[in-house]
């Protein structure tokens, strides 16, 4: 890039109005501005808000929407309304249905943000939460905590080894694929860590097929984690979740920005003042922490963060100072409203959440696909 191009791009940088073409050393182009309007904001406050209402509502025993959200303003200090519920649908709504709908919320906004956030990092609009190993380490991590509970004569959900162990198994993926790509000296490219997450799946695939085969009795319980569920008994996973959930977001945010600036190409990015090996490392581990934590709870619910962050790219805008916030409220509307179908469409079974979403998202993953022609990365 030029002196004078260089210092053009700086001016659009800074006013929010410049996207890269993707490679390193390509030409920037000016965009729309990438300010955060009002209208999309609220628009997205609604759709958790519609989609809230629309989980505790409806179900087997059907409550009135109006009574519904009156019952979730009077959780709100100070108010206090009359919802015309039973003391047993408002239990129903605030001991069942609630947990489990804000436990979607938190799992739907951390995965849409991951897979926003990769696809920045990496420059590659098919990155996805798990490109790091984060769920290969966490389904290893849960056939571990299955294995070791049908040893102690309970189940893996009962012992409540689950979650833990799933968190640190995708944690340990990801460190493993952050050792592995920074393992090859200075030249260090996204390439180079999309091919260590490769290698770490591989090897944890291995390890998690060897435990199963040896322990034929856990195969039932680990799939039922595998494909995904949002089934819980109260706020005790909200209360795991949460603390990753917030640490995650927050550090992504702070930096969204700079995913713009990488946009450009490290050459560039560098000579705008940022040092792009360190912003891609801090943006990968806090996006790996978050998608960890979702994981943990949740199962392997897939093609999250390929969707939402896609159709607000498609509808908002192209930079990630609007993908990433947006992507945080759509992404948890998305999520209740397929958990919402997963619990109602097959009554009295449950269709698996991460089901419901390949059906959706399997599709769309096509249509990107072929609109993105030439991925690169």
């Amino acid at each position: 890039m030029t002196a004078p191009a260089r210092t053009s791009a700086t001016r659009l940088v800074r006013a929010g109005r410049f996207r890269g073409s993707g490679r390193s050393g390509g030409s920037g182009r000016a965009v729309g501005p990438a300010r955060l309007r009002p209208g999309w904001f609220a628009t997205g406050v609604v759709a958790v808000v519609i989609a809230s209402v629309a989980g505790v509502a409806i179900g087997p025993v059907g409550i009135n929407p109006i009574g519904a959200a009156a019952e979730l303003l009077n959780l709100i200090p100070g108010v206090s309304l009359h919802s015309g519920l039973s003391a047993q649908e408002a239990a129903i709504i605030t001991e069942l249905r609630l947990p489990r709908v804000v436990l979607g919320l938190l799992v739907g906004a951390m995965l849409a943000l991951a897979g926003g956030c990769y696809q920045g990092v990496f420059r590659n609009p098919l990155a996805d939460p798990y490109l790091l190993g984060v769920a290969a380490g966490a389904g290893l991590g849960a056939t571990a905590a299955v294995v070791i509970a049908v040893a102690a004569g309970t189940s893996g959900r009962q012992s409540g080894l689950v979650p833990p162990l799933a968190f640190v198994g995708a944690m340990v993926a990801v460190g493993l694929t952050y050792g592995l790509g920074v393992s090859g000296g200075r030249q260090r490219t996204p390439v180079t860590l999309i091919l260590a997450g490769v290698a770490v799946v591989a090897f944890l695939t291995a390890i998690q097929t060897y435990l199963l085969q040896q322990h034929a009795d856990t195969i039932r319980e680990v799939y039922t984690f595998i494909l995904g569920s949002l089934a819980t008994s109260g706020w005790g996973s909200v209360r795991l979740i949460l603390p990753y959930a917030v640490v995650s977001a927050l550090i992504v945010l702070l930096h969204r920005r700079e995913l713009d600036v990488l946009s450009v190409g490290d050459d560039e990015a560098a000579s705008l003042g940022l040092h792009p090996q360190r912003s891609r490392y801090a943006l990968v581990v806090a996006a790996s922490l978050g998608t960890a934590a979702a994981v943990s709870v949740a199962g392997l619910v897939g093609f999250v963060g390929i969707i939402v962050p896609h159709t607000i790219r498609l509808m908002a805008g192209t930079s990630y100072r609007v993908i990433l916030p947006l992507s945080l409220l759509f992404g948890g509307a998305f999520v209740v409203l397929c958990d919402l179908g997963a619990r109602t469409l097959a009554v009295p079974s449950e269709i698996p959440l991460g089901v419901v979403t390949a059906f959706l998202g399997a599709p769309f993953f096509i249509i990107v696909l072929r609109s993105a022609g030439r991925v690169s990365l």
